[in-house]
């Protein structure tokens, strides 16, 4: 039986003031009081985490990383570990969402170390979930798999249904990205029922997104748009900037199956634009990949598409994720192919790998 979802990072009097699905410019406004109002080192930690935590998913990389600096500070001035391992975590999961992956592994770490120490059940769990899921982005399933499936034991014990969709969702989506699909819908749809019952907006959001990728990769192209468009109103809901691009680059992934490359090509660009404007390199890095494949397919040149195949492979190399390299490496044979004599062209329901999007946690 599972509680209603609740947010930890929003700690002390803010914790009763937000939720967890407060928009996040509502969580700014107060965190910012809240902290230019602090009367204790503690209290102005607790309130630049919420601060740093409603940058970041409003795609402010810059004031989110002065935020988590300073409340890490602050915790150390107040000498609470756990504190500290809060900030931390916010810190790894910022670097993870801009793509410095190794980073986020240092940060998390730290993290779990000093939430171990102070005591703190909740940050310790969000912080090993951290590592889980910059290893699972990476697509190193074999070292992360266990991982995902303890917390997620952990989280059905203790009755925390936001954590629980984290970890089903996490679980669900190497199920996908491992061909696994009636695994992974199974257990995309069970997260966004666990998130609906917990009242976990956010959740339910991200779970509805994968269960649009698996329909569309079984052909429900519609059921999979429809499920996209409910998904994106609660992410402008509560300005959930980072998972709104992510919902609309699986909107270009989604068209892109379902052969309607020029669509598909102007989704990745609206997403492409997303991610730059919050300075979110993975998550341009795929829907630059995304675009370049929808303009092959619309008779780009060859020649300038493999060249931006190359920069691509490099970059998701500098990134750390495989499963996008190996799917650039596929694309390219896939056109070299074509462009020999005698090749049949591509069907037009042809389908190619997709890297495993999920997103730093929004």
């Amino acid at each position: 039986m599972y509680g209603k979802a609740f947010a930890p990072e929003y700690q002390g009097e803010l914790g009763a003031a937000l939720g967890v699905n407060s928009s996040y410019e509502e969580v700014l406004a107060t965190a910012s009081r809240a902290r230019a109002e602090a009367g204790t080192a503690l209290e102005r930690a607790r309130a630049g985490l919420a601060v740093a935590e409603a940058n970041r998913r409003l795609g402010r990389v810059a004031a989110a990383g002065d935020a988590w600096r300073d409340s890490y500070r602050s915790g150390r001035s107040a000498g609470d570990a756990g504190a500290m391992a809060w900030a931390l975590w916010s810190g790894g999961t910022l670097a993870r969402q801009c793509g410095t992956l190794p980073l986020a592994r240092r940060l998390l770490t730290h993290a779990v170390a000093l939430a171990d120490h102070g005591g703190d059940r909740l940050a310790h769990g969000y912080a090993l979930a951290g590592l889980a899921e910059t290893g699972r982005i990476q697509g190193d399933y074999a070292a992360v798999a266990e991982l995902h499936e303890q917390l997620l034991a952990q989280a059905r014990e203790h009755g925390e249904a936001r954590h629980t969709v984290w970890a089903m969702s996490g679980i669900a989506q190497m199920h996908r990205n491992t061909g696994e699909y009636d695994k992974a819908l199974e257990l995309f749809e069970e997260s966004a029922r666990i998130a609906e019952e917990g009242d976990d907006a956010r959740g339910r959001a991200w779970s509805l997104r994968g269960i649009a990728d698996v329909l569309s990769v079984r052909g429900e192209t519609e059921r999979a748009l429809a499920l996209l468009s409910e998904a994106e109103a609660v992410c402008r809901r509560m300005d959930l900037a980072s998972a709104l691009a992510y919902n609309h680059k699986m909107r270009g992934n989604v068209l892109y199956r379902a052969g309607r490359y020029a669509e598909a090509r102007d989704t990745y660009t609206l997403s492409l634009g997303e991610f730059r404007a919050m300075e979110e390199p993975r998550g341009e890095a795929l829907s630059r990949l995304g675009l370049a494949k929808s303009r092959a397919r619309l008779g780009h040149d060859l020649d300038e598409t493999l060249a931006e195949l190359a920069v691509l492979e490099k970059e998701f190399a500098r990134i750390g994720l495989r499963h996008a390299g190996a799917m650039v490496s596929a694309f390219r044979t896939e056109l070299t192919a074509r462009s020999a004599p005698g090749t049949p062209a591509p069907r037009c329901d042809a389908t190619t790998l997709r890297s495993p999007a999920v997103p730093a946690r929004s």
